[in-house]
């Protein structure tokens, strides 16, 4: 879900899908387009020893994809003993209610209705399945139920639609809010600082592996959106619609659309604090 070039955050190249750390695996799931990139990144996540495994955003409802996802599971000698959600949007949890019944597993997210057994997700959650310490890093914004995990003994934190492999993600409103996902970059920010996380394993797009400077980069070009949005109104652009022709001249027109939504965020955002 992108509307931007190329991104800072040093990444890696080659093909997207297999390793990315010590306890991470991709899974390319076969649905590229504007909107999400490659295709959706299935994560596998077990220690190296273990016999189980947690897979995150199983994605589309495609048969082939999920089959794909507990076949690499299996031939490193694992089954999937978890499933978990990083938000509710199709391209990431379309597939988890199959895929719970191909695995048996339940399916564990911070939204109720996207659970399957008794647990959610919540702020402060460590999941241990896989012999991994996964903990769970609230960051509403992109939607209000978006989630990070931050992976300690890789020094990673993989992101869903947060931050993206490339380009800027969108705020979807008014689901999501401008000034939460400002929070929330804030956040995984000062995992970067504090808590010595460098690599971003994202929801779509390659590996990066400047956790902190794709951080950064996402909080600066927030701010130049919101005054370039700030100064169209001040222009006497009063329409989303006119603002994201005016501010988004540069953009493929396939994705006005997204960002649209994020505009309507910034308005909202300039509203309540009082700038417009």
């Amino acid at each position: 879900m992108t509307f931007a070039g190329s991104l800072p955050g040093r990444p890696r190249g080659g093909a997207i899908g297999g390793a990315a750390t010590a306890r991470t695996v991709c899974v390319l799931a076969p649905n590229p387009s504007p909107m999400t990139l490659d295709g959706t990144n299935t994560w596998i996540v077990s220690e190296p020893d273990s016999d189980l495994a947690v897979v995150i955003d199983p994605g589309p409802l495609d048969e082939s994809h999920l089959t794909a996802v507990i076949a690499e599971a299996e031939k490193a000698g694992k089954r999937v003993a978890l499933t978990l959600l990083t938000h509710g949007h199709p391209d990431h949890a379309e597939g988890a209610s199959r895929f719970a019944e191909l695995t048996r597993t339940p399916v564990r997210a911070l939204d109720p209705a996207l659970r399957l057994g008794d647990e959610g997700l919540e702020a402060g959650d460590v999941i241990t399945e896989g012999g991994t310490e996964i903990r769970v890093v609230p960051t509403p914004g992109h939607t209000s139920d978006s989630l990070c995990f931050h992976i300690p003994a890789d020094g990673a934190v993989l992101t869903g639609d947060t931050v993206l492999g490339r380009g800027t993600t969108m705020v979807a409103h008014p689901d999501g809010r401008l000034g939460e996902y400002l929070d929330s970059l804030r956040r995984l920010r000062s995992l970067t600082v504090d808590d010595g996380v460098s690599t971003v394993l994202p929801g779509h797009g390659p590996v990066l592996n400047d956790a902190r400077g794709a951080i950064e980069y996402y909080l600066a070009h927030r701010a130049n959106r919101l005054a370039q949005v700030e100064t169209a109104v001040e222009a006497g652009h009063r329409t989303a619609p006119d603002i994201v022709a005016h501010v988004y001249a540069d953009v493929d027109r396939t994705l006005w659309p997204a960002a649209e939504l994020s505009v309507r965020a910034q308005l909202d955002y300039l509203s309540e604090h009082g700038l417009i």
